[in-house]
């Protein structure tokens, strides 16, 4: 080890390789076959299910889980596919402890509700280990569909409609598909490849051609898609990141969370990514928890979460937070940044206490930092885009926008929350709209 947390400055190499490695490892270990038949059999088989509907994509979450008790987990595997064609990775990363596990009755009465998200994992993990798909296309319709973007939204609507028959092509602005799956989500909860399994896996339903690196607006137009297609899907998440409108916002050592989180899902070898011995992350989402929470893992002597407002308003679940804290996160809230020190790099960031209302106090903090991580929010980039709606995409019922023959879904467009499982429901529910609209079409 050439350095460790107490190394001033940005650098690599500040734990031991073991380290790196326990650090980095599966966050929920999976469920063995006598683990998974214990959960299940916790399950009441509830009649019209809370957790159903609490589950963004209508998972029958009974079913599955009696099957699993029933030794049929590829059955199980099935129903929850039927639904969510990225069950695995939504088991993985979905906040199932505000979702289907916080409706469960069990959690009512006991506090303990049923491994919902484990089980699933492990009947989809079940399935897709023997590189078995479920599914078989449709006789072609010989319908041509672009789909934008190759994250949840994109992918799930690409599979849904090649299930259909359509013929279906996919444009990504990135190297490799899976958008936040594989480039925006903490490493500790998709290790091993799992991104890109997934994604070869659901490739097996046919149909479907992947062209990587052509961006929306850049290599092509939406005019020129709808020239030629039939429909089109846009799934291309929110590209740009908001600026730190602040004085010194744009020293060396400023980075976007998004960016470092892409980093170090890429890299070959966590230990080679550097990292400062004080990191300030701002924001208070899924991305600057998991940004903060990966500084820490990678070996950061003090990592702070600074949030404008307090815990119960952040969009990052408790459950989040209390992962932030257990692994040495600080977080201050109630604080908005107002300079940026330091000669050329970074140095200290200045927040300001502000009321609950948003109004400062007068009363200002520095902290050391060698890196500041913004996590403030992202916006949609590129241009010839249908009407937008408060910086996104507007939609009305599944995914129609304001351009005939053009939906949308996932974070680009206005909808549910940015959740990698609200966007598998929108690209589902918006592929099945298209279906619908073609098919009456051509009859």
């Amino acid at each position: 080890m050439t350095h460790s947390p107490y190394t001033a400055g940005v650098a690599a190499a500040r734990l031991e390789p073991e380290a790196y490695a326990e650090n980095f490892a599966d966050l929920h270990p999976a469920l063995d076959d006598h683990e998974a038949l214990v959960a299940a059999d916790r399950c009441y088989f509830c009649h019209d299910a809370p957790c159903i509907t609490a589950c963004p994509t209508d998972i029958d979450i009974p079913l599955f889980i009696r099957q699993i008790a029933t030794g049929t987990p590829d059955a199980a595997a099935k129903t929850i596919l039927t639904q969510n064609i990225m069950g695995g990775m939504c088991a993985r990363v979905c906040p199932t402890e505000t979702l289907c596990e916080e409706a469960c009755v069990r959690e009512l009465a006991e506090g303990k509700p049923v491994l919902i998200g484990q089980l699933q994992r492990y009947a989809t993990d079940h399935l897709q280990e023997q590189g078995v798909h479920p599914f078989t296309r449709a006789a072609a319709t010989g319908k041509q569909v672009a789909v934008v973007g190759a994250g949840p939204a994109g992918l799930s609507c690409a599979h849904r409609l090649a299930m259909l028959g359509h013929d279906v092509t996919v444009f990504d602005a990135r190297p490799k598909p899976g958008g936040l799956n594989e480039y925006g989500i903490a490493a500790y909860k998709t290790p091993d490849g799992f991104a890109q399994a997934e994604v070869d896996w659901l490739l097996q339903i046919g149909g479907i051609t992947m062209q990587h690196e052509t961006a929306l607006g850049t290599d092509l137009t939406l005019h020129q898609l709808k020239a030629d297609h039939d429909a089109v899907f846009l799934g291309m998440g929110l590209g740009g990141v908001n600026a730190l409108a602040v004085d010194g916002g744009n020293k060396a050592g400023v980075l976007d969370a998004v960016e470092f989180i892409a980093d170090l899902r890429q890299a070959s070898d966590v230990a080679s990514l550097p990292v400062g011995r004080d990191v300030v992350v701002i924001g208070g989402g899924m991305t600057a928890v998991d940004a903060a929470v990966q500084a820490k893992l990678l070996g950061a002597l003090n990592v702070t979460l600074a949030y404008r407002r307090g815990r119960d308003r952040m969009n990052a679940s408790r459950f989040e937070q209390d992962l932030a804290a257990s692994k040495g996160v600080r977080s201050m809230t109630h604080v908005v940044p107002r300079a940026v020190h330091g000669n050329g790099s970074v140095r200290e960031i200045e927040f300001e206490y502000v009321n609950a209302d948003m109004t400062g106090t007068g009363e200002t903090v520095r902290l050391p930092a060698d890196q500041v991580l913004r996590a403030i929010g992202q916006t949609l980039e590129g241009d010839g885009m249908p009407a937008l709606e408060r910086g996104k995409i507007a939609v009305t019922g599944a995914g129609r926008t304001s351009v005939d023959g053009v939906w949308a879904g996932g974070d680009c467009a206005m909808g549910g929350d940015d959740l990698t499982v609200t966007a598998v429901a929108e690209g589902r529910d918006a592929a099945m709209d298209i279906h619908e609209t073609l098919m009456g079409a051509a009859g």
